[in-house]
């Protein structure tokens, strides 16, 4: 019994040495990993279940293409800009002012077309094109971003506008990562004219991604076109980005005449 615990005594000993001995070599080690490139990918392959059973395909772009590449382009990739938290009404505003009858509709997100519940508001950073760098948050209109309540995993769809692009397609993928999408209803690589959307939080559907990579990569002649109703993606959580431009213009997702008429 003694010498039991004698011996137990000097194991546990050992085992406390050699757990000291690892510890920095262990600390260093988590030290040296790069969380932003490793972290956000495992949480995304844990949360993410994109698939929608979409079929996609690309169709030819007005030319010129961007003028830069869509990763750098503050105009397509709306992480360059970023946003910042606001305070405001969490609700639809209604501004006055004139309203263009064909603009897309935000309730078609969802598949039940539902009014957004609004949970969060954010202000879009402005961007300085003559130092390619982020400006101060926009100061009008108030609210540039606005976060809409979503079940994790719920279709994330094309809004319906009057518009169309040719061929019975509503929008091209400008600019497309596993988490967020920039969509333009025109047929030009650009936000110049026309409106563009930016959704943040959707898990984007990996055939739509692999084909906005391939298109990317043989020089955006062609890019995925969408149809109105189509399915994106799935939200990654319980809310998802909302962010809409009018040839560039930042706008506030809560109007009502804008995007939400009848609601």
């Amino acid at each position: 019994m003694g010498r039991l615990r004698t011996n137990g005594w000097r194991a546990g000993f050992l085992i406390l040495l050699l757990l000291l001995v690892q510890l920095p070599g262990s600390a260093r080690a988590q030290e040296n990993l790069p969380p932003r490139l490793f972290l956000p990918l495992i949480a995304a392959s844990s949360r993410c279940q994109a698939n929608t059973g979409e079929n996609y395909t690309a169709i030819t772009v007005e030319p010129p293409p961007t003028d830069r590449p869509a990763a750098e382009h503050a105009d397509l990739n709306l992480a360059l800009r970023s946003y910042t938290p606001t305070d405001g009404f969490l609700g639809l505003v209604d501004y006055t002012g004139a309203t263009d009858p064909l603009a897309p509709q935000l309730y078609g997100l969802f598949s039940d077309e539902r009014t957004g519940q609004f949970t969060r508001l954010h202000r879009v950073y402005d961007w300085n094109w003559a130092c390619n760098c982020r400006g101060g948050p926009l100061a009008y209109p108030p609210v540039t971003l606005a976060e809409l309540a979503t079940a994790p995993g719920e279709l994330i769809r094309v809004p319906n506008s009057g518009y169309t692009i040719g061929g019975g397609y509503e929008v091209l993928v400008l600019y497309a990562t596993p988490e967020r999408i920039t969509l333009k209803y025109t047929r030009n690589d650009n936000v110049v004219h026309g409106f563009t959307l930016h959704l943040e939080g959707v898990c984007i559907d990996p055939h739509l991604l692999a084909l906005y990579q391939a298109s990317n990569a043989a020089g955006r002649g062609n890019l995925p076109a969408l149809r109105a109703g189509q399915a994106v993606g799935r939200a990654e959580d319980d809310t998802i980005g909302v962010a809409i431009r009018d040839s560039g213009t930042f706008l506030d997702p809560r109007s009502r005449k804008d995007w939400w008429r009848g609601r």
